[in-house]
C-alpha cells in the first residue's frame, strides 16, 4: 500500500507534463502506465516521426519530446510504474481514492489524474485457446514485451509477426546467437517494416541465423508437467499445405509482436460521466464527475475540444492548481513564475538568473 497525494493514470507527453505542474505546486505524484516504457503514444507509435506543433520546439520526434519532459520532470523524481495496467479504482470513506493495478500495486491519494490518451496500449494477442495460462510469471512463455538474449538463452523461440517490432525483436535474438533455435513467424512471406530493417532480416535468414515460417496458428499444444501446465508447440496452417492439414511447430518461449491496440478498459466502469467514450469534465479545473479526479489528454471531452498535445499541456496546468487546493488546503494557491520565484528555482534545483 503505498501513500501519496496523485496518482497519474498514464505515461504519456500530457501524464508527464501532469507530472511536472504537480512538482510545481509540492504535490508527490506517481505514473503508471500499461507500457513498459513511458510516451505513450509519442514513444509507441512514432518516435521517429517529427512533430511540429509544439511550442518552443519547431521541429522534434516522437521519443524526442519524450527525452524531453523526462528531463523536465527528472528534478521530482517521480516513481514510475510500467508494465502495468490499472484495474480498480475505488472511493474510501476518508475522501481519498484506492487505486490498483493488474501487478497487484495499491496506491491511496486524494486526486487522481487520468491521462489515458485514447486507452492503455495493450498487446494485440493471437487468438488461441488457452494461451493466456502461459504469459503469467516470471518464468512465462508466452512475453509480449522486454525480452533480451540472456532471458532466452539456450531455448527453441518463436518471434510472430511482420512488422518492424517483431523483425527488431528477431534480429536483436538473432545477432545474439544465445537461442537454440530462431524462428520468425508470420503469414505471408511479405513485411510491413522499414527496407532497412528487411534486408537485414533477410540477410540473417540466408545465413542461417534464423529460419521463416510461414503460417497461420490455429491451435496450441500444451502438456502436464510435476512443475506445471508447458506449451509445447503451435499447430499451423500453412499456405503450401493439404488443406485441413496443419504443422506443429516446437517451442519454449512465443513472443507475439503484432502491434498493440488501445482499450479504455475498466475506465467504463468507474461511474465517472462519459461522452463517446471520452470522460467529461469542466473547463475551470479539468475535474470529472468525481471528487478529486480529473481528466487531461485525449481521454476528457468538453465543449471546443481538441486533440492536441499542446491542448493537453494547458489542461495539466489548470488542474494542478485545482488538485493544491485539495492536497493543501492550509496554503493559498498562488501563482509563480518559473522566472522569478525562489520557491520553484528551489524545487527545480536551478540557479536563479541575476536580474
Amino acid at each position: 500500500m503505498i501513500d501519496t497525494d496523485a496518482v497519474i493514470i498514464g505515461a504519456g507527453p500530457v501524464g508527464l507534463f501532469q507530472a511536472f505542474q504537480l512538482g510545481l505546486q509540492e504535490i508527490r505524484a506517481h505514473l503508471i502506465d500499461a507500457l513498459p516504457h513511458p510516451g505513450g503514444q509519442c514513444a509507441e507509435l512514432y518516435p521517429d516521426k517529427p512533430i511540429y506543433d509544439i511550442p518552443g520546439l519547431p521541429l522534434c520526434s516522437g521519443q524526442e519530446l519524450t527525452d524531453r519532459l523526462l528531463q523536465q520532470i527528472a528534478p521530482f523524481q517521480v516513481p514510475m510504474h510500467l508494465g502495468q495496467a490499472v484495474q480498480s479504482l475505488e472511493s474510501l470513506p476518508d475522501g481519498r481514492w484506492q487505486i490498483g493495478t493488474t501487478a497487484g500495486m495499491v496506491w491511496r491519494a486524494p486526486t487522481v489524474f487520468i491521462a489515458a490518451g485514447v486507452g492503455a496500449f495493450v498487446p494485440r494477442k493471437p487468438p488461441l485457446d488457452g494461451l493466456e495460462v502461459f504469459e503469467q510469471g516470471p518464468n512465462a512463455q508466452v512475453r509480449y514485451f522486454g525480452v533480451t538474449p540472456a532471458s532466452v538463452t539456450g531455448q527453441h523461440v518463436v518471434v510472430m509477426g511482420g512488422e518492424n517490432e517483431a523483425l527488431e525483436t528477431a534480429l536483436q535474438l538473432a545477432e545474439a546467437g544465445s537461442c537454440a533455435s530462431l524462428t520468425l513467424l508470420h503469414r505471408v512471406d511479405k513485411f510491413r517494416a522499414d527496407a532497412a530493417l528487411e534486408q537485414a532480416i533477410r540477410s540473417a535468414i540466408d545465413k542461417g541465423r534464423l529460419r521463416l515460417v510461414l503460417g497461420q496458428p490455429l491451435a496450441i499444444e500444451q502438456r502436464q508437467t510435476t512443475e506445471g501446465r508447458r506449451l509445447d508447440a503451435l499447430h499451423l496452417a500453412t499456405p503450401d499445405g493439404p488443406e485441413g492439414a496443419t504443422t506443429r511447430l516446437p517451442l519454449d518461449v512465443l513472443l507475439p509482436r503484432l502491434g498493440l491496440s488501445p482499450k479504455l478498459g475498466p475506465i467504463t466502469d468507474w461511474g465517472l460521466a462519459m461522452e463517446r467514450k471520452q470522460l467529461v469534465v469542466d473547463t475551470e479545473r479539468f475535474a470529472t464527475s468525481a471528487p478529486g479526479i480529473f481528466a487531461v489528454g485525449d481521454i476528457n471531452t468538453y465543449p471546443g475540444k481538441r486533440k492536441l498535445i499542446l491542448c493537453g499541456f494547458h489542461e495539466a496546468t489548470l488542474a494542478a492548481f485545482a488538485a493544491a487546493a485539495i492536497v493543501h488546503p492550509e496554503r493559498r494557491v498562488l501563482l509563480q513564475y518559473t522566472t522569478t520565484s525562489p520557491r520553484l528555482h528551489e524545487l527545480l534545483g536551478v540557479k536563479p538568473t541575476p536580474a
